[in-house]
């Protein structure tokens, strides 16, 4: 079978496939991150994963493996380049090309690894510790961190009034600085380092 890989880009903020969407194909990037996150009812945001070159949406191997549409939103955080392998294609591709069946195979294996991760965090890390590693993990190289309070809350799985009292709270300490422009500056990341290893 002829193998049909068409080219593939987008632009930062682009919504890349939504809840009840079927899946047009498999994505494989080489620049840009993609952020997968699900939305409750209520509107609460929670971000599930990240994709960057070289890692798989478990979204989209769901749909393609079992037929199923969109779970989850993805959109382009970044500008993205890439490729993408049709639906249609595939299972063939799968099961012909070992290299390829390899990278996906283990790429899904890590990707579950990040997902209990997830929810160690969140059923057993304190909620302080979550938003120091999340904290961490955003900051440039001059230790900002340009995030909203609801984008933050939607990388801790928690409500964007709780993550404000916290930011509050670490300000206080002296952790960080909210600035006017809406960035918050780390002022002390050896001391967030140390409450992102802390337990309830």
């Amino acid at each position: 079978m002829m193998r049909m890989i068409r080219k593939f880009a987008a632009a930062k903020g682009s919504v890349l496939f939504s809840p009840g969407e079927p899946c047009p194909g498999y994505i494989v990037l080489s620049s840009g991150t993609i952020r997968v996150t699900l939305s409750g009812s209520s509107g609460r945001e929670v971000v599930l994963y990240r994709v960057r070159p070289g890692e798989v949406c478990l979204q989209t191997f769901a749909c393609l493996v079992e037929g199923r549409t969109y779970g989850a939103e993805g959109i382009a955080e970044t500008d993205l380049d890439g490729e993408m392998i049709p639906a249609s294609q595939f299972q063939s591709r799968l099961e012909e090309d070992r290299a390829f069946r390899e990278q996906v195979l283990g790429s899904v294996a890590t990707r579950f690894g990040e997902y209990q991760q997830l929810i160690e965090d969140v059923a057993l890390t304190a909620f302080d510790a979550r938003l120091a590693k999340v904290l961490l993990r955003l900051a440039d190289e001059a230790g900002m961190v340009e995030a909203t309070h609801a984008a933050l809350a939607a990388e801790t799985a928690s409500g964007r009034a709780y993550v404000t009292r916290r930011l509050t709270e670490f300000a206080r300490r002296g952790l960080v600085e909210q600035r006017n422009s809406g960035g918050i500056a780390i002022l002390q990341s050896a001391t967030l380092q140390r409450i992102a290893t802390e337990e309830r």
